[in-house]
């Protein structure tokens, strides 16, 4: 019989490489703190919780990097995509979830599996010596005892960076006769509807003085992480405005594509909601990740026209994420230079977002279960998205540099010849990168 794959941490990459294994008849022991003890920024005990955002970014495969990325990840039979397809709330041209029902899908799914047995239980420090193959997917919130042994095994000092969480509110508690529901451009979902979010406008003196009492509201500070940088995909709204006050119009406060109807002109600045929940009760502040204290965001944010008596289902916060240096400490397939037994996978790694976190996942399960088979374990191509965010993590970043990223299309090779003309940059990698993946999943 082949021996268990151990896996530690049953956020999205953990869940994700045990349905790979399970699925290919590999014994897996998924080992999930969450039931024997809480998290900073955890509030259930299921598998894969969303924590930040119910968003799993672009849908478009086409045109968009992450899209291509889902549909990459779907090919391969992709847990955590089906139970997002599953899930799927209005977003616009952007994938949105459900959080319960996401995460319900997956812990199930899991849970029923004949091959998965799940422990509930903190791994204290390096795994055991007997455990001879080993996953570590603990994401940004590794705890401490285990961060400190991989430190002093590879001698390397663990990076780190703030992440945010945005606030989550009631939808009964929108003022609808202020806010108007229109996604930016008029943008269509799936099913051709253009109203997937709510906006809430400002003129140029309501946004100044929501700025002003931004800046001005007591935030968290963490004195032992002075110095630790914020990662710019989940930066918080008020360091932002620190900035520049200015700089929330051009990012998530950005009026343009938003007609709003009860002036037929374009606000100075407009704050969006998101459907957070398939009943539609509860809306998410898009990217208004923060670090105020909990009562200034109840002050600050019912500043908001249309969120005078918002009520708030979740507030936002702050917490530490870890990741360790890859491009330096593991070789191509995940495994640790230190003891190959051991591969990582997830944020831990240096990729940023669910279904980069998700996608590392899969490909370390991938590579697992190849050696099982005692077949070689062949990187995705480079060309691909999981190739193109696997390469980064694993030596195409600067090691002295390195942070965390996001799939993107800068990650990718250049093309040979170059496209003729910039548009034809895109539709030139996507069909590459089609072929590529087709290729390697047949080999």
């Amino acid at each position: 019989m082949t021996n268990p794959v151990h896996i530690i941490g049953g956020g999205l990459a953990g869940s994700e490489a045990a349905s790979q294994l399970a699925e290919a008849g590999v014994p897996v022991i998924l080992d999930e703190v969450r039931g024997a003890r809480r998290t900073a920024a955890h509030h259930t005990d299921q598998l894969a919780e969303l924590v930040c955002s119910n968003s799993f970014r672009a849908d478009d495969p086409d045109n968009n990097a992450v899209g291509l990325l889902h549909a990459e990840m779907r090919a391969l039979g992709s847990l955590v995509m089906a139970a997002a397809d599953k899930a799927r709330v209005p977003a616009g041209s952007a994938l949105a979830v459900d959080r319960d029902i996401f995460a319900t899908h997956v812990t199930t799914t899991l849970e029923s599996h004949p091959h998965v047995t799940i422990v509930r239980e903190m791994v204290e420090g390096l795994p055991p010596a007997e455990w001879d193959k080993v996953i570590i997917a603990t994401g940004p919130l590794t705890a401490t005892p285990l961060a400190e042994a991989i430190q002093a095994l590879t001698g390397q000092e663990s990076l780190a960076f703030f992440d945010a969480i945005a606030p989550v509110i009631h939808h009964e508690s929108i003022d609808l006769d202020i806010a108007w529901a229109q996604s930016r451009w008029d943008r269509e979902n799936q099913d051709g509807g253009t109203t997937d979010y709510l906006n809430c406008p400002m003129d140029r003196d309501q946004y100044n003085a929501f700025i002003d009492a931004m800046l001005a509201a007591e935030k968290t500070s963490f004195k032992e992480w002075e110095g630790t940088p914020y990662f710019d995909g989940c930066m918080p709204i008020e360091v932002m405005a620190e900035r520049g006050r200015n700089t929330p119009r051009f990012a998530p406060m950005k009026p343009v594509g938003l007609t709003n109807p009860a002036t037929g002109r374009r606000a100075f600045g407009v704050v969006q909601l998101r459907q957070d929940n398939a009943l539609g009760t509860l809306w998410n502040m898009v990217g208004f990740q923060t670090k105020m204290k909990h009562a200034e965001q109840v002050r600050v944010f019912r500043m908001i026209p249309g969120l005078e008596n918002a009520q708030f289902a979740r507030l936002g916060g702050l917490h530490r994420n870890t990741f360790i240096k890859s491009p330096v400490l593991l070789d191509a397939t995940l495994r640790l230079h230190a003891d190959p037994r051991i591969r990582f996978a997830g944020q831990i790694t240096g990729c940023e977002g669910y279904v980069e976190s998700a996608a590392i996942g899969l490909v370390a399960a991938r590579f697992a279960i190849a050696e099982a088979r005692g077949q070689a374990a062949v990187p995705p191509p480079a060309t691909t998205a999981m190739g193109a965010l696997l390469a980064h993590i694993t030596g195409g970043a600067d090691a002295k540099h390195f942070q965390p990223m996001n799939v993107n299309f800068g990650l990718f090779p250049p093309l040979v010849p170059p496209p003729l003309s910039k548009d034809q940059r895109k539709p030139q990698l996507v069909a590459r990168a089609r072929a590529d993946l087709a290729g390697w999943m047949a080999a």
